[in-house]
């Protein structure tokens, strides 16, 4: 999945980039786009003076005008090829002279017709007409203008007198030539520049279009293969993760298979220990009980078969058989089972750690109780907890030496010792016995003392046994022993048939002097070897590690320096062991463990180890805002999300779980809560596990609260206190905005002054009267009466009257002293509470809770009144 991220990141960045490629190559288009523009405006901006400046200079021709101009210019070539003088005196003007300016005329009359052509387009055909026509006058002037030569030549007397009217018939052709030579060459001027600039317009168009044809085609080209070089990677992404999902589900497949196989191999005759945890309030000898169990007819400086694993202690069978021997005299009991795991840490912590894969690892309770005083709260928790989660458990009634002149019989059965107490002392034991039953009885519990229950109580799984014990002393420690060990083999041997599925789960983690960071875990079912790759779960994710060693300590009860722990090649439930591995320093307590088997898959196994957690995590608050909760253990963490969410009205909020110490990136991380506007919320609830120093000081800086506590209720008191604590804050910033609703009438016989101030007496006829509320008479235009400083019942003055009550009441007008009752207004006028939305949003937010359904039904009714939306 990691890999995938990457490579979605990549594309991404790949496709950005390629984006903003094409970006930068379509604004220089648009930028050339617009210099070409431009230079057409600036072309065309200089054509049009050019021709001002010719209309100025009347040199100005149309394209029509040009042509007609270059057609009479090749008219004049043609005559002057054939020779055509034509003579003229200065008094008299010769024929040539008449001919070039009927030429002149009629050149004229052929430019305004071609302008007039210009305007009309459909006079196309009478152009060409006309064109012809000149074309045949040519040929005729030019054959009279022969003929006419002919006869001057003839009539003159000397070639000096033609050469004369030559020269005097010399200006106005030279005149009309050098016109027609000016105009021509300018259009021929005109028209080849226009030609150029056109041309080359049009070819650097056409360049510049080919040229971004050819980018853009490349860019289409570029873009393609990567698209399809993105949607092979993506294809092949799926498939791999479609082959990894498929794996994975295999993989769970053969894993499910080979656990329902294991599950199916087991037998009766091949049982594993049974798990126990002692529980209890505090004080009752819990811890005390735990040390006699484990120190039970064990002589000074000898082992005597009582292991202290990791975590647990061990009794092997023969020391079971050995310490239940007396008692066994008599109840002639065959125990198959192979020991007895103890945990060692006593209370309800261990029962809620000691799960794996979401079912407890427990099997069976002692649950402590104090003969003396009887069930107390946090006996009365663990024993909902025990029977919320089906697990069998024995009671003991601890601390029977307490009872008047008991007499010690060290470490006997409890029967036994009994016999050796006077009647007085049965009688107490028996009158505080009869107590704890009916508290058992009142919670829902069936009990009797062991000794005293038929064979229908054992087999009914709801009957639990009383045994009476000292764990002074240690009477009646024999009988606890062995009512374990008959419950396990009568009624949970089924589940105590050893199975080869591991379940195991973590204790602790801590490091260890020479082995670096190491785990305690509890082996249950199933083999851990030397060499297994284990999951591991962390807050970060699954891990995988080696397991480098598997240590238990020597049989002895103190574990001293790490030279004595014994290695072991492979481990069989159930047993405490430690687990020596690399990266393990995230790992949680009480998380499972997993071990990769040669047919799984590890994607598998590593989904199955974090499925506690991800569980947990999606029970988080949806909308992000609420508390963090830290905890010590992955089950502590459970239990208190649960009490939070479950038991505590209103449920409590979180946003944010975490596992083990707080550091400062925790308080970092909550402190956004004061940003979001919910500064109550900036808060960490802390349940049995370290903050540093720095921590607290960090946590001071950025206003977030740390609450502590080893006890689960007592970090829901500290946190209900200081919710209260705000709110009552908030009412206080709050009350001078918020108006409570009210109507009252004034009852006439009971006006003690009318005016600065106004004492009355009023009756509340609807909703609550409050010290500070604004008064007005909606019926006389809101008429603003003042505001109530002071309230008396019966001589006392209170804060608060609500509906029925009749009350005296003083009214002060700041704005207005002389506001005089019987004057501006009567006891005909009942007086309302002046609302706004200010004061109606001040009362939904922090007076919630302070307000009735009839107290809301009267804000509707005011909000009318003063049209409120």
């Amino acid at each position: 999945m990691r890999l995938q991220r990457e490579e979605e990141e990549r594309q991404r960045a790949l496709e950005e980039e390629e984006r903003l490629r094409i970006e930068e190559i379509e604004r220089k288009d648009r930028e050339e786009a617009e210099r070409i523009r431009l230079e057409k405006e600036r072309k065309k901006q200089k054509e049009k003076e050019k021709k001002e400046r010719q209309k100025r200079e009347g040199t100005y021709m149309t394209k029509k005008q040009k042509q007609q101009a270059a057609l009479a210019q090749q008219r004049l070539e043609a005559m002057r090829a054939a020779g055509m003088e034509v003579p003229s005196g200065k008094k008299k003007q010769s024929q040539e002279d008449v001919d070039v300016e009927e030429e002149e005329r009629k050149a004229e009359e052929e430019a305004r017709k071609a302008k007039e052509e210009e305007e009309a387009k459909k006079k196309a055909e009478e152009e060409a007409r006309l064109a012809e026509e000149e074309a045949r006058k040519v040929e005729e002037e030019k054959k009279k203008e022969d003929d006419d030569a002919d006869d001057d030549w003839d009539n003159s007397d000397s070639g000096d007198e033609w050469d004369a009217d030559s020269d005097a018939s010399g200006p106005p052709l030279d005149a009309l030539e050098q016109r027609l030579k000016q105009a021509t060459t300018s259009m021929d001027s005109d028209s080849d520049d226009d030609e150029d600039l056109i041309e080359k317009e049009k070819r650097l168009e056409l360049e510049r279009l080919a040229q971004l044809g050819k980018e853009r085609a490349e860019r289409e080209r570029i873009q393609a293969e990567k698209i399809a070089e993105m949607k092979a990677r993506e294809k092949e992404m799926e498939m791999q993760e479609m082959l990894l999902q498929q794996k994975k589900e295999d993989g769970k497949k053969r894993r499910l298979e080979q656990e329902k196989a294991n599950l199916a191999a087991r037998t009766r005759d091949d049982l594993r220990c049974p798990i126990v945890v002692i529980m209890g309030h505090v004080d009752t000898g819990k811890t005390k009980l735990l040390d006699k169990i484990r120190k039970t007819n064990v002589q000074e400086g000898e082992a005597g078969g009582i292991t202290q694993q990791i975590g647990a202690t061990y009794f092997e069978k023969k020391t079971l058989l050995a310490q239940t021997a007396r008692l066994n005299e008599t109840e002639k009991f065959d125990l198959t089972l192979p020991g007895m795991l103890v945990i060692d840490t006593p209370g309800h912590e261990s029962f809620t750690n000691l799960r794996s894969r979401g079912s407890s690892l427990c099997d069976v309770a002692i649950l402590v109780v104090d003969l003396m005083h009887g069930l107390e709260q946090q006996t009365i928790e663990s024993l909902q907890m025990l029977r919320n989660r089906g697990t069998p458990f024995v009671v003991a009634l601890n601390k029977v030496d307490r009872c008047y002149d008991w007499k010690t019989c060290k470490d006997s059965p409890i029967r036994d010792a009994l016999k050796e107490q006077s009647d007085g002392t049965v009688q107490e034991f028996r009158s505080r016995a009869s107590d704890a039953k009916l508290q058992l009885s009142e919670q829902g519990v069936n009990s009797n003392i062991y000794w005293e229950m038929g064979e229908d109580d054992w087999t009914n799984s709801d009957f639990v046994p009383l045994v009476p014990t000292s764990a002074i002393t240690g009477e009646g420690v024999q009988d606890i022993l062995m009512l374990l060990c008959q419950i396990a083999q009568r009624k949970l041997w089924k589940q105590l048939m050893w199975c080869a599925n591991l379940q195991c789960t973590v204790l602790e983690v801590k490091a260890i002097d020479g082995l670096g960071m190491t785990v305690d875990v509890l082996v249950v079912n199933g083999f851990l070897k030397e060499g297994d790759k284990a999951v591991f779960c962390t807050l970060d994710g699954p891990i995988v590690a080696e397991i480098r060693g598997l240590l238990t300590p020597p049989p002895s009860r103190e574990m001293r320096v790490k030279s004595e722990y014994i290695h072991h090649k492979e481990i069989k439930g159930a047993l405490g062991v430690k687990v020596i591995g690399n990266g393990l320093e995230k790992v949680m307590a009480g998380t499972p463990v997993m071990v990769v088997g040669p047919d799984d898959e590890v994607e598998d196994i590593k989904a199955e180890v974090m499925s506690d957690l991800t569980k947990l995590q999606e029970k988080l608050s949806t909308d992000k805002r609420g508390v963090m909760v830290q905890a010590s253990t992955l089950g502590a963490l459970e239990a208190l999300l649960q009490f939070l969410r479950e038991d505590t009205q209103p449920p409590i909020p979180v946003s944010a779980i975490g596992i083990g110490t707080i550091h400062k990136r925790d308080v970092t991380k909550i402190s956004i809560m004061n940003e979001k506007g919910c500064p109550e919320y900036a808060t960490i609830l802390a349940f049995d596990v370290p903050v540093t120093k720095e921590t607290r000081e960090h946590a001071e800086e950025v206003n977030v609260r740390i609450f502590t506590a080893d006890i689960i209720y007592h970090l829901f008191d500290q946190f209900t206190r200081f919710m209260e604590q705000l709110s009552e804050k908030r009412r206080e910033d709050a009350a001078a905005i918020a108006v409570f609703p009210s109507i009252i009438k004034i009852l006439p016989q009971h006006v003690f002054n009318t005016k600065d101030p106004i004492i009355v007496g009023v009756e509340v006829v609807e909703g609550i009267l409050k010290v500070g509320t604004p008064l007005c008479v909606p019926a006389l235009e809101g008429l603003n009466v003042g505001i109530v400083t002071s309230i008396e019942q019966n001589g006392r003055e209170q804060e608060t009257a609500r509906k029925g009550a009749s009350v005296a009441i003083k009214i002060v007008n700041e704005n207005n002293p002389t506001i005089t009752y019987g004057r501006q207004f009567d006891a005909s006028h009942s007086l309302y509470s002046t609302l706004s939305r200010a004061s109606i949003d001040a009362l939904k937010l922090n007076f919630k809770d302070k307000l009735e359904t009839e107290d809301w039904r009267l804000v509707v009714k005011l909000k009318k009144v003063y049209n409120i939306i």
